[in-house]
């Protein structure tokens, strides 16, 4: 796909789709001097679609925001990092609910159309009083230029912010796709301890919006492993509030494949963000998977690979052992043949036909000395192709999980 081709970068993230405002403040739930309170507003209401954790348990805010979504409309986001709000009972429930009563009043809307999203430390109960206040400040300080100050307002142990947007023209108007997401560990395929909150100002019926995002999450935020753990937290929110002006997007014409591309390349270009950023990692991993016999077994044998402990340990000590590839390949419960398959580490080929092929033990290790290292199995089992993303497992992961409460 050329991407280039079809839209444009553009500054902003969540903010830079026509009719949003943002807000990132202090609201001390957990550390001091740190943005952890977040608000994402659209100025008019807006078709919402949702993707959610499919741990079995899930937070809080995720049950409440699934309850708020059941009529596919929203208007804001309010979401606090440091404390999760997870594992909390129904005192959990009622401050997640209370999160929207407030956002809502402050806001002059519905608290059925506030989504509430919190990430960080289980089994906490939040600390209502600057939960209010944190709103309050918030609601104050919404700007069409608040969506940076929003991406650093969820972030727990990432290292960075992570926001994107790009714009493109579909049926002569002008549409924007902005988002920000967290995460960093515990992220694992079917969403992970992962935020991602996308913004446009397209025209799109709901079901159109809910396709599209399941389309583009199953190729992006469900590629991604970090560390094999899925939380109680993640959701991936989607906001469209028509503002683009453009004939309103349905079904599978030429429109809807234009933004499903364009919401692809947002969500795609968060997740690598997220793996790039994994607890402790050192390097980054992308698997591509070639001759599949479909995609989906494609994108389950690449995720296999880029989440099993001994590939990315041996990514760490930059050790090319490629049978620990393969054998990852055949844990990930798809048929294909091995004595077909081919190896290869960046442009070096380690094996051929499922066995060792003769190679330069330096060039490998030269290789796997790079910041980003490409994973490419050829299964030659068919046309279909996928990928995923991961990163290295190194001493700095157990040490920061080791310490994460305190």
């Amino acid at each position: 796909m050329e991407n280039a081709t079809k839209w444009d970068l553009v500054p902003g993230g969540v903010t830079a789709p026509k009719g949003f405002q943002a807000a990132g403040v202090v609201a001390q739930v957990r550390k001091k001097g740190r943005r952890d309170l977040a608000v994402i507003y659209s100025q008019v209401p807006a078709v919402a679609a949702a993707l959610y954790t499919q741990n079995q348990v899930k937070a809080a805010p995720v049950l409440v925001t699934q309850q708020h979504l059941a009529g596919q409309t929203a208007q804001a986001i309010v979401v606090n990092s440091g404390i999760a709000n997870a594992c909390t009972g129904e005192q959990g429930l009622a401050d997640a609910r209370q999160m929207a009563l407030w956002a809502g009043e402050m806001l002059g809307i519905a608290p059925e159309h506030v989504v509430v999203a919190s990430t960080g430390v289980m089994g906490v109960p939040l600390p209502m009083q600057k939960i209010e206040a944190g709103i309050r400040r918030a609601v104050r300080e919404l700007s069409v230029t608040g969506g940076g100050a929003a991406a650093e307002a969820i972030m727990t142990t990432d290292t960075t912010p992570k926001e994107y947007a790009v714009k493109f023209m579909c049926g002569g108007r002008e549409i924007t796709i902005g988002g920000i997401a967290k995460g960093s560990g515990m992220i694992h395929p079917n969403l992970a301890t992962m935020l991602a909150f996308i913004t446009t100002d397209a025209a799109i019926s709901p079901d159109a919006l809910y396709d599209a995002l399941r389309w583009a999450g199953d190729r992006s935020f469900n590629a991604v492993t970090v560390d094999g753990d899925t939380s109680t937290n993640d959701m991936v929110v989607c906001l469209a509030n028509g503002l683009a002006g453009n004939e309103p997007i349905t079904g599978q014409g030429s429109g809807f494949l234009l933004f499903r591309d364009a919401l692809f390349e947002v969500c795609r270009e968060l997740a690598k963000m997220i793996a790039r950023d994994g607890e402790g990692a050192s390097k980054f991993l992308e698997v591509r998977v070639k001759g599949a016999a479909c995609e989906e077994d494609g994108r389950t044998i690449a995720r296999a690979v880029a989440g099993s402990s001994l590939v990315k340990a041996a990514l760490f000590g930059e050790d090319a052992n490629w049978g620990r590839i393969l054998s990852a390949a055949g844990n990930a419960g798809v048929p294909f043949d091995p004595d077909r398959v081919d190896i290869y580490l960046g442009d070096l080929q380690v094996a051929a036909r499922g066995t060792a092929l003769s190679f330069d033990e330096d060039r490998a290790r030269s290789i796997l000395e790079g910041r980003e290292v490409i994973i490419t199995l050829d299964l030659k089992q068919g046309g279909a192709e996928a990928m995923a993303w991961g990163c290295d497992l190194s001493f700095d992961y157990v040490r920061i999980n080791a310490q994460y409460r305190t």
